[in-house]
């Protein structure tokens, strides 16, 4: 009989916030996260593969495929419970950066890093990223 192993949650999809142990790949950036099926979307994305006008984003006003910028516009005509159905994973993600951005700095602190140069790599004063950070010591 073949045992199922768990893995336990190390962390989760700055995308679509799966946990590690709901995806067959976890990928780390720095302070970020990308699971396999986010990276499959993306190459799509990045592809141009669409179905429909409605799924692609085509905006019926001007006849311009939402693949055509740069940018997708990932909040292109979405309705009022679809934005307050994802306030949710927005306010997950943010504390996510939030914990490994904690994480880093407190890294940064043991390798020796002065509140000066971790102000400095932050955009802020030294006495702001030792209020913000000196209590995660």
């Amino acid at each position: 009989m073949s045992e199922v192993k768990e893995r336990s949650t190390i962390a989760s999809c700055s995308f679509c916030r799966k946990p590690n142990s709901e995806v067959e790949k976890l990928v780390a950036g720095p302070g970020v996260f990308i699971c396999d099926g986010c990276v499959a979307l993306a190459a799509q994305v990045i592809a141009g593969a669409t179905s429909t006008s409605a799924e692609s984003g085509e905006s019926a006003e001007s006849g311009e495929s939402a693949w055509d910028s740069p940018v997708a516009p990932w909040d292109r005509e979405m309705s009022l419970d679809a934005v307050l159905a994802t306030l949710g994973s927005v306010a997950a993600a943010g504390e996510q950066a939030e914990r490994n951005l904690a994480l880093w700095v407190a890294k940064a602190r043991s390798l020796g890093a002065t509140w000066s140069q971790i102000g400095q790599a932050l955009g802020m004063a030294r006495q702001s990223a030792w209020e913000r950070f000196s209590g995660e010591e």
